[in-house]
């Protein structure tokens, strides 16, 4: 599409104009208003492709006609062609005026206003370049529209800079009448940098303006998404009387604020209370809810209830995203659960080659030591390796040393100390002295010895462990001469004798 010239395309707009006698009231495309400003955990599905002939709502353009079937299907095409060239162009801060002029993007404004608003639309993904595409156009004729400043308000948003947003605002309402979906926007763009202060401010602000309706239930949700994710769980829940006293219905985006609060603050008590209070009434969970209530379930080792979450999400949404089955992998690592390696294996398929996580690989290794899998637990330590993961606990070190130890797999554990120890994996006394044991239960008396020289270079000193490890080594062997020789040096580093043990 990005290669097809828009040229050829403005005459047959400019026929379609002249040739409609009975406009059917329909046109270009439904562009979405500013993006949905309560936090989710998810990405949601991509919306259905817009409608040629629905209806664009008045308050995006309330001088512009509408436009006739004809001339809207030729424009959505002339736009997407120019949405896709301008999304060609290399990051981060493309030059978009050659792709404008060569698309004859002020012919297309010419035709409809309507093509800047759905053009902003299709450049959500990429909001810096959005920005310089509406700075250009506001250089033309007709002035923007109240909707422009908020798409471009909300691509300020989404690119993290509030600066520019409340630019926009004060550009906007100083020409036109606000509305409350342009204080939203503003809203939205001070809740995504975690700026509590402006946000509540401006919210006020639409309070006290004349020009405008009172808050409405999205400027409500705006504040309760915010206080949740700042975890001011006391404001969030004072903003939710609030909303409530205002004669507001709550909608699934105030239940999946609060919900979504709730989980950051861990309180799964009035996490799950939420969730049974917006399921007994009138509004129904989407997609969204259930993967809230899925991440919150495995954070707190509720693992049935987080599988039932998990077979909601699948069927609302189809499938669930790396991020929730992460999510999952965790708990499964982290709770004990019947058949949680074969379940865990399962959701190891869904992953793809760029979605290795190094704590997660490291979560792995453990829990597959903890169960005694020495074969999963090595493949998981390679991968490891092989992707430089430095392992720097000393609990996941000493879980397998535990299973070598279980297996007495000495020479296996020989070798994983050797690649720990050439890795930078944490390194602790544990692995030596469980190396000594099984030396010793062995009866490899030389190797045993070798392994002080190894404690040496990595300065951990002897303890009075070691020397007794040693004892019982020779004593297994029936070398008493050697055993009584190591007590001796017990006596003299100073850590005594154990009271069992006679000296003759």
């Amino acid at each position: 599409m990005s290669g097809r010239p828009a040229r050829p395309i403005l005459p047959l707009l400019r026929r379609g104009i002249h040739r409609s006698t009975t406009p059917p009231g329909r046109c270009l495309s439904s562009v979405p208003g500013p993006p949905d400003a309560i936090p989710s955990t998810s990405s949601p599905p991509p919306p259905p492709p817009p409608d040629p002939f629905a209806r664009w709502p008045a308050s995006w353009s309330p001088t512009s006609p509408p436009l006739p079937p004809f001339t809207a299907s030729h424009l959505r095409e002339a736009v997407s062609s120019l949405a896709a060239s301008l999304l060609a162009l290399p990051e981060p801060d493309p030059d978009p005026s050659p792709v404008l002029v060569a698309h004859s993007f002020p012919a297309l404004l010419a035709v409809s206003p309507l093509a800047s608003l759905e053009l902003l639309s299709l450049l959500r993904p990429r909001p810096l370049l959005g920005l310089a595409v509406f700075s250009f156009r506001r250089a033309l004729s007709p002035p923007p529209a109240l909707g422009e400043f908020t798409l471009a308000i909300s691509l300020a948003s989404r690119g993290r800079d509030p600066d520019v947003a409340a630019a926009l605002f004060a550009e906007a309402t100083s020409a036109l009448s606000p509305d409350q979906a342009l204080y939203n926007a503003l809203m939205a763009a001070y809740m995504q940098n975690g700026l509590i202060d402006s946000c509540v401010e401006a919210f006020h602000a639409l309070e006290r303006d004349p020009r405008c309706g009172p808050p409405n239930i999205d400027s409500y949700n705006i504040l309760i998404a915010l206080f949740g994710r700042s975890l001011l769980v006391d404001h969030m829940e004072a903003m939710l009387r609030s909303l409530d006293a205002s004669g507001h219905p709550r909608t699934i985006g105030t239940y999946n604020a609060l919900i979504a609060g709730y989980l950051t603050a861990w309180m799964w008590d009035k996490m799950e209370a939420a969730f049974k209070e917006m399921v007994s009434g009138p509004v129904d969970p989407d997609a969204t809810t259930y993967l809230l209530m899925l991440r919150g379930y495995a954070h707190a080792g509720m693992i049935y209830k987080m599988e039932l979450a998990y077979e909601r999400a699948c069927k609302h949404a189809g499938k669930v995203d790396m991020v929730h089955i992460r999510a999952m992998l965790c708990a499964y690592c982290k709770f004990a659960h019947v058949d949680r390696i074969q379940k865990i294996e399962q959701l190891l398929q869904k992953l793809g080659p760029d979605d290795y996580k190094p704590w997660l690989n490291v979560l792995l290794i453990r829990v597959y030591a903890q169960e005694g899998l020495v074969e999963g637990m090595e493949r998981r330590i390679a991968e490891a390796l092989e992707r430089n993961t430095i392992v720097n606990t000393a609990q996941v070190m000493r879980s397998i040393i535990s299973s070598y130890f279980q297996c007495d797999a000495v020479d296996k554990l020989a070798h994983f100390v050797r690649q720990a120890e050439e890795a930078g994996w944490k390194l602790c006394r544990s692995l030596y002295h469980c190396k000594m044991v099984m030396y010793g239960k062995h009866q490899r008396l030389e190797e045993m010895h070798g392994v002080l020289d190894e404690m040496e270079c990595f300065r951990f000193d002897r303890t009075k462990k070691t020397f007794w490890i040693m004892h019982k080594a020779y004593l297994s062997c029936g070398r008493r001469a050697e055993a009584a020789m190591v007590l001796g040096m017990m006596w003299k580093h100073g850590f005594g004798l154990p009271r069992h043990v006679c000296v003759q």
